[in-house]
């Protein structure tokens, strides 16, 4: 069957830049279809107009009426790229339809900054909330952004400020394409304070080693607290203990509510701080040998409002020398020496005590179990893979994240 719906993909300077195959589409097609403006473009165009507005099962309604004419519905840039083509395809069917693409705005908004955009958080605020769009610029590398009449840059930016991510160098592009393409570049603060063109994409590219703002805390759980709702530190981020992960591992430590705990290796103390909550009686000592992270320990025991985590700033085993012997420990790390810090870990455990550690390499866990074996019988090994469900281009994706190993020993009495 041949397609007799042509959606093409159009730009400012209409029938200008398409091949001339496209051109003859267009000309020859007896309904047209597109916004005012889309339509605007291509006056030359004789056939039939029918404008799009809000209803577009009306839209529907008038091709399937009109029968099986020649009909060319216009867009601007890609079809598929937060356009109309897969709504169109799905009402009118896919084999009375061909798709006819044209360089989206969002491909020239990054080519006009010279930035790659394959790595980007790509999103439209007309079709999500700007607060769930916010929580995931929050943590991007990258932006693209298409903004709408109602939610435009200055908005954007502002809500940016009202969350304390200021961290982003943000490039309006409106126009592009036209006559009067323009490009604005500034920093978060610069963009809230100024108008721009409704037709525009907002590109925004974080500063470099700067740390995420954590997520203001609406409800802190005891446990398995989102990741950006820790401090961490940008060369470092990503590198906590995830927290699909945390809670399983503070399962496996059997803490009660007066634990010795020890976080070899704490990082910005994303183990500690849940621990602690789960030990109010207790005491967990956070030990981690950079000042940097040591600082963050003491800024998200803040945040948490906890006072029972005591950072160590030190190298283990020396660290250690003059703690309590702990209830439980926890640690995570690869090679060798996660094995010989485990070994000397369990030797200070306490009597039915658990040691708990994640590690990511195949190697390191099994010389760590087989280390562990010799001195318990009581040691469990499970493999946790997790995946995150995310939207991108309005489709749900699922991002992997690193396989983990957790192994756990006890201390029998």
């Amino acid at each position: 069957m041949t397609p007799s719906i042509s959606i093409i993909g159009i730009g400012d300077d209409g029938l200008g830049a398409v091949p001339e195959s496209i051109r003859q589409r267009i000309l020859t097609a007896e309904i047209l279809v597109g916004k005012q403006r889309t339509l605007d473009l291509v006056p030359e165009a004789p056939g039939k107009r029918f404008v799009i507005g809000g209803d577009l099962d009306k839209i529907v309604s008038q091709i399937n009426a009109a029968g099986n004419v020649r009909s060319a519905i216009l867009v601007t840039g890609d079809p598929l790229f937060y356009g109309l083509a897969r709504f169109l395809c799905d009402k009118l069917g896919q084999d009375r339809c061909e798709i006819v693409p044209h360089v989206s705005s969002m491909q020239l908004a990054f080519a006009r900054v010279k930035e790659s955009w394959d790595e980007a958080y790509l999103t439209n605020v007309a079709n999500h909330s700007l607060d769930s769009v916010v929580e995931r610029i929050r943590v991007a590398e990258k932006v693209g952004l298409f903004t709408s009449e109602q939610c435009g840059p200055s908005q954007v930016a502002q809500t940016l400020l009202d969350h304390r991510l200021d961290y982003f160098t943000i490039y309006v592009c409106e126009n592009l394409g036209a006559r009067n393409e323009r490009v604005t570049r500034g920093t978060v603060a610069e963009i809230a304070n100024q108008d721009f063109e409704s037709l525009n994409v907002m590109v925004m590219i974080r500063d470099t080693e700067v740390p995420d703002r954590p997520n203001e805390l609406q409800r802190r759980g005891l446990f398995g607290n989102p990741d950006d709702a820790f401090v961490q530190s940008t060369p470092k981020h990503g590198l906590l203990t995830p927290a699909e992960i945390r809670p399983q591992a503070l399962a496996l430590m059997a803490l009660h509510t007066r634990s010795i705990v020890w976080d070899v290796g704490a990082g910005c103390g994303t183990v500690s701080i849940e621990a602690a909550q789960l030990t109010p009686g207790g005491r967990v000592y956070a030990i981690e040998q950079d000042n940097e992270d040591e600082a963050l320990i003491r800024e998200n025991a803040q945040r948490f409002g906890i006072s029972n985590v005591t950072p160590v700033l030190g190298r283990a085993p020396e660290a250690w020398s003059d703690l309590p012997d702990p209830d439980a420990v926890f640690l995570e790390g690869s090679g060798r020496e996660v094995v010989r810090i485990a070994e000397l870990a369990f030797e200070r455990l306490r009597e039915g005590g658990r040691l708990v550690a994640n590690v990511i390499s195949v190697g390191a866990l099994d010389e760590l179990r087989q280390a562990l074996a010799n001195q318990t019988p009581d040691v469990q090994v499970w493999m946790i893979n997790i995946a995150r469900g995310t939207d991108q281009l309005e489709r749900l994706k699922f991002d992997a994240l690193t396989p983990s190993f957790l192994i756990s020993a006890a201390k029998l009495r």
